[in-house]
């Protein structure tokens, strides 16, 4: 059990008979009244969020979970094979279960997160940032800088990112992998 003042954003807790991640969370003490604790929880089923407010001192049960370190082999017809880095034990993981699957690229560093009860899979976790090679994107003109536009370009794994205009094909850029943005353009 674990109460309010633990909360993390990260912490996965049984929540109306689901298990939700902690997105955000406020501790709140207003001038009349008790404290109370505002979040934003994500079930790890369903992936919809919800908002919820919590009396402060309130107790939740802390679902046990695992992180494991994985490494992405490749993406057969209708799953996504994982190997763990210590084992070398393969895993087949659906979709669903990856937020923003196309920004995954071979050899690629991931942690699968895994309820510790029952052994399942809850989600796959890619890093923050991932550079990746922009293979295409329209070219920028010149003396276009006064104002901050931005442009669709193709990245190697086949997705597509906004970036700024001085971006050309062939440069690498970091992509944030939570909300698939434009981060800072990469130098060798």
């Amino acid at each position: 059990m674990a109460n309010t003042a633990d909360f993390r954003n990260g912490m996965v807790i049984e929540f109306n008979n689901d298990l939700y991640t902690i997105v955000q969370f406020q501790h709140v003490k207003p001038g009349k009244g008790a404290a109370f604790v505002r979040t934003k929880l994500k079930s790890v089923i369903s992936g919809k969020v919800i908002e919820n407010t919590f009396s402060s001192g309130s107790k939740v049960n802390e679902a046990r979970v695992e992180r494991r370190p994985y490494q992405y082999l490749y993406k057969d017809e209708m799953e996504f094979v994982f190997m763990h880095t210590q084992t070398f034990e393969q895993i087949n993981v659906s979709e669903h279960l990856i937020e923003n699957s196309d920004l995954l690229k071979e050899g690629q560093e991931v942690e699968v997160i895994v309820h510790a009860d029952t052994e399942n899979i809850l989600f796959i976790e890619l890093p923050q940032f991932v550079v990746m090679e922009v293979t295409y994107t329209e070219p920028g003109v010149k003396g276009d800088t006064a104002t901050n536009t931005l442009k669709q370009a193709t990245i190697e794994t086949g997705s597509t990112v906004m970036v700024p205009l001085f971006i050309s094909t062939g440069e690498k850029i970091k992509v944030d992998t939570r909300d698939k943005s434009y981060v800072e353009r990469v130098k060798e």
